[in-house]
C-alpha cells in the first residue's frame, strides 16, 4: 500500500499508482509551462503559488475518474490543468477578498505585491485556464464556463449573505455547492469525459464530486478554527477574522437562538466584536474550538462525505472506485 499525492490517498494497486503518479508528474509539468511568461515577474507571480505545492486534490480526481473510460487519452492531463488553474486563480483573488496574509505556509501574493497584482495574476491564469479549454473543444467549454458562473454565483451569494427568512445554514451549504463543489464536481467530470467513459458513469462521478466538494470545504472550516497554521498551511481564524460566517459558527448562532444559553450569546456577541483586534481573536477562537457547535460541523462534513461515497454505488468494483471511497475518507479525517 503507498500514499499517491500530498493528500495522502492509499493505492493498493500498482498499476493504478503509476497511471496517477504519471498524470499528476504531468500535470505540474503542465501547470509550470501555462504559468510562463515572457514577462518575467508575471512569471514569478503567477509560479508563486504553483511552486508553493498545495495536495492537488482537483487534478487527483481526475487522474482517478479517468480510470473509468481510455486514461490514457490526450485530453485528460490538459483538463487537469485547468482545473487546478482555475482553483489557483480563486485563491489569489479569494486571499485579496479575506485579506489573508498566508496561503500554503508562504506569504500571500497580495501580501508580497499588492492586491492589484494579486487580482491581475488571477486573471492571468484563468486565460491561460481558457486558452487550453480552446483545444479541448465546445463540449469542454460550456462545462467549465457553466462551473465558473456557478462559482462566482457561490461567491456573490457568500458576500450578500442570505435573503429574508433563509436558513442560514441552507444557504450557507448552497454557497458552498457553488464555492468549491462546482469545480471539484468538474474535476470528475472531465476526467471521465475526456476517457470517453459511459454518459451514466460521467453523470455519477459529477454528482460525487460535488458532495465531496461540500464536505471537504466544511472541513476546511473545522481546520479553519481547529488547526494551528501548521498543520493547515494559513492562518488559522482567517475566515472568523473578516467576519465570514463559517459553518461552525453557523451551528453556533444557531444553537444561540434555540437554546438562548447565557455562554452561547456571550461567544455570539464576541464574534459580532472587532476581531482584528487580536486578544479578542485568540479569545474566540478559544471558545469556539472548546464548544459543540466545532463538533456538530465535524458531523455535517462526515454526513456529506457519506453522500459522496454513496453516490458511487452504481460503478463497477474496481480499484479507482476503491480510491475513490478512500477520498472521502481522507476527507473525514482532515477535519477530524
Amino acid at each position: 500500500m503507498t500514499d499517491v499525492g500530498p493528500f495522502g490517498l492509499s493505492v493498493r494497486d500498482q498499476a493504478l499508482e503509476a497511471d496517477v503518479q504519471a498524470g499528476l508528474t504531468a500535470v505540474e509539468e503542465g501547470l509550470l509551462e501555462a504559468t510562463k511568461s515572457e514577462v518575467p515577474f508575471i512569471t514569478e507571480a503567477a509560479q508563486h503559488l504553483v511552486r508553493a505545492g498545495g495536495k492537488r486534490f482537483r487534478p487527483l480526481l481526475v487522474m482517478l475518474s479517468a480510470q473509468f473510460g481510455d486514461r490514457h487519452a490526450p485530453g485528460i492531463v490538459p483538463s487537469a490543468v485547468v482545473v487546478e488553474l482555475t482553483h489557483l486563480a480563486t485563491l489569489y483573488h479569494d486571499d485579496v477578498m479575506d485579506e489573508a496574509a498566508v496561503r500554503r505556509g508562504v506569504a500571500s501574493a497580495n501580501t508580497r505585491w499588492g492586491n492589484s497584482v494579486a487580482v491581475l495574476t488571477g486573471d492571468f491564469l484563468f486565460a491561460r485556464a481558457s486558452h487550453i479549454l480552446a483545444d479541448l473543444g465546445p463540449e469542454a467549454v460550456r462545462v467549465q464556463a457553466e462551473a465558473f458562473e456557478r462559482l462566482v454565483t457561490g461567491q456573490i451569494l457568500e458576500t450578500a449573505g442570505p435573503q429574508d427568512g433563509r436558513d442560514p445554514v441552507e444557504h450557507y451549504l448552497d454557497v458552498l455547492g457553488g464555492k468549491t463543489g462546482s469545480l471539484i464536481a468538474v474535476s470528475c467530470r472531465f476526467g471521465a469525459m475526456m476517457s470517453g467513459a459511459d454518459e451514466t458513469v460521467v453523470h455519477v462521478l459529477t454528482q460525487y464530486g460535488e458532495r465531496l466538494g461540500v464536505a471537504f470545504q466544511l472541513a476546511d472550516d473545522v481546520l479553519d478554527i481547529a488547526s494551528d497554521s501548521h498543520e493547515s498551511g494559513k492562518t488559522p481564524g482567517t475566515d472568523l477574522r473578516e467576519g465570514i460566517p463559517t459553518l461552525p459558527v453557523l451551528r453556533l448562532r444557531e444553537r444561540a437562538a434555540r437554546l438562548q444559553l447565557a455562554e452561547d450569546i456571550a461567544l455570539c456577541e464576541l464574534l459580532d466584536s472587532d476581531l482584528t483586534d487580536d486578544d479578542r481573536h485568540t479569545e474566540a477562537l478559544r471558545l469556539l474550538r472548546a464548544h459543540p457547535a466545532l463538533e456538530q460541523a465535524r458531523r455535517d462534513t462526515v454526513r456529506y462525505a457519506q453522500d459522496a461515497r454513496s453516490a458511487l454505488a452504481p460503478l463497477p468494483e474496481c480499484t479507482a472506485k476503491t480510491a475513490l471511497q478512500e477520498l472521502c475518507d481522507a476527507v473525514v479525517h482532515r477535519a477530524g
